[in-house]
C-alpha cells in the first residue's frame, strides 16, 4: 500500500483518532489506553499497530511494557495530527479523558501502598 494511503486509511477510524488525542498530552502506557477507551488490550494494541505503520506514533519499551507517543519527526503527519485534534470535539474523547485520569490516579495510588511495603513494579 502507498505512503499516502496507508496515512488516511490510518486516521478513518474513530478508535485510532481517539488515540491520537489522547497522545496529544503525552506518553501513554497499553494499559493507560485500553482503561480510557475501555477495550480489551488485543483490540487496542490492533490500533496502534496501524498508527505505528502510518508512522503517527512511536513506541518505547520499558521491561515488558510499551510506551506509546505521538511522532513529531514527519511535518506532514505532525500537520495531519495537529489538523485531526482540532477538529475533534472535546466532547467526543471527554469520558475517554475522565478514564484515564481516573485509571492514573488509581494506578498511582496503588503503586505507593504497596511500594511501602515492597519493591513493586508497575507498567509506568
Amino acid at each position: 500500500m502507498s505512503d499516502l494511503a496507508m496515512i488516511f486509511k490510518a486516521l478513518s477510524d474513530e478508535t485510532r483518532l481517539r488515540i491520537i488525542k489522547l497522545l496529544e498530552q503525552g506518553e501513554l502506557c497499553v494499559c493507560d489506553i485500553t482503561a480510557a477507551l475501555e477495550m480489551v488490550q488485543p483490540k487496542v494494541s490492533f490500533h496502534l499497530s496501524a498508527l505505528k505503520e502510518a508512522g503517527f506514533i512511536k513506541d518505547r519499551k520499558q521491561g515488558k511494557w510499551i510506551h506509546y507517543s505521538l511522532n513529531e519527526q514527519d511535518l506532514f503527519r505532525r500537520m495531519l495530527i495537529l489538523s485531526v485534534c482540532e477538529r475533534m470535539q472535546e466532547g467526543t474523547i471527554s469520558g475517554d479523558r475522565k478514564r484515564l485520569d481516573a485509571f492514573i490516579g488509581n494506578k498511582e495510588q496503588a503503586v505507593k501502598v504497596v511500594s511501602l511495603k515492597q519493591k513493586a513494579r508497575c507498567c509506568c
